[in-house]
């Protein structure tokens, strides 16, 4: 089985990579914007595959890819995730993970996707298991320098500023220590202090806004955002419940969380706006979107918006899709495109799609900011 995959995955690429060398003898590529990647599962199309990690920030095994792929890729859904929906609106060749071998071919023209599975803005979340975005950014610099010895500063800042760099970023600092600390009532109830929260909400602005501030001295200004889900009504939440879990089953300290993100990530992104020039940006709302969706499922043509389609347990909560983590049983439903959730924190390649046609084309609801369409086009 190992091999057929392996050699599935290199036909894929292989296929890709024609399709880029195509593209460039046919277009004027410096007049396309490129595309960079930063962030978290939401984004990751496979880096994790070739880090020393455990099963839990991997993705590589059935039934992970089934729908699209028919195979395994890296990427945590029954198929494709919205990087991939967003450069099929955007009419370029999938981007590699950054680790794979031949990305290389694609920095100079299409753009590189550094995304890892569990990263969070704080270099402590999951610490050792997976790229923190610290280390993304440090990959970007490196492109930064192939650019610049291949084209020059003028053009390779020429290519930068027209490039979009795509964030989602966040989630797995809020989540991570309620799947990491201990189950006394102490412990809870000290980091689901209100006191305790805000402050972690502002370090986690912090350091992303760090990372924005240090991509725009490298030329950047076209940016785009996910804000963060409703996390407690993740499957994977839900199954704590904790006292202070609400009557809807969702964990209400975690949904708050997110909720206190948003709200920082919305007034962090305006201030932006105003200091930093020629600073664009597009910020989808993430959260209300799939809130809709949890809450009238069958209003958006799905049959079931709290259970996930593969895992074990309680709204199959367990994040044990796949049999290779610590919990070996797991469930998969027979037709995921009647789920919302995947597995126990991801979505199902159909959510992704309709959130990522949101993201291209849907009016701003913000003023100030822009859809992706837009932002790829603007100059």
């Amino acid at each position: 089985m190992a091999p057929l995959l392996l050699l599935l995955l290199l036909l894929c690429n292989c296929a890709s990579l024609s399709a880029v060398e195509v593209e460039s003898r046919n277009n004027n590529s410096s007049s396309r914007s490129m595309l960079f990647l930063f962030g978290d599962s939401f984004f990751d199309v496979g880096n994790n595959n070739y880090i020393n990690t455990t099963t839990l920030d991997q993705s590589n095994f059935p039934p992970y890819g089934r729908t699209h792929f028919h195979f395994p890729t890296g990427r945590f859904s029954d198929g494709r995730i919205i990087p991939d929906f967003i450069m099929e609106f955007a009419k370029v060749p999938l981007i590699p993970p950054y680790l794979n071998p031949s990305s290389y071919r694609y920095y100079y023209d299409i753009g590189a996707n550094f995304a890892s599975a569990g990263a969070g803005a704080l270099l402590q979340t999951f610490q050792g298991s997976v790229i923190s975005l610290g280390s993304q950014l440090r990959y970007h610099k490196r492109v930064v320098k192939r650019l610049k010895k291949r084209y020059g500063n003028r053009e390779a800042s020429n290519r930068l500023s027209k490039a979009v760099y795509l964030f989602s970023i966040g989630t797995n600092d809020y989540i991570s220590p309620y799947l990491i600390i201990s189950n006394s009532t102490t412990h809870h109830s000290n980091f689901n202090s209100h006191r305790h929260q805000q402050q972690l909400v502002q370090v986690v602005i912090g350091n992303l806004t760090a990372s924005i501030k240090e991509l725009h001295q490298r030329g950047a200004r076209k940016f785009g955002f996910l804000n963060l889900g409703p996390l407690g009504c993740f499957p994977g939440l839900r199954v704590i419940q904790p006292p202070n879990a609400t009557t809807t089953g969702c964990l209400q300290s975690a949904s708050l969380l997110a909720t206190l993100h948003n709200l920082a990530l919305t007034n962090t992104l305006n201030r932006l706006a105003r200091q930093l020039h020629g600073f664009k940006y597009s910020l989808y709302d993430f959260n209300h979107s799939l809130q809709r969706r949890l809450k009238h499922p069958s209003r958006y043509g799905f049959k079931q918006g709290k259970t996930a389609c593969c895992g074990t347990g309680r709204f199959r909560g367990t994040f044990s899709c796949g049999g290779k983590r610590p919990v070996k049983e797991y469930q998969v439903c027979g037709n995921p495109q009647e789920y919302v959730f995947w597995d126990s924190y991801h979505l199902t390649e159909r959510v992704y799609r309709e959130m990522a046609q949101q993201m291209w084309n849907q009016q701003p609801t913000t003023p100030g900011t822009s859809n992706l369409k837009t932002l790829f086009h603007s100059i």
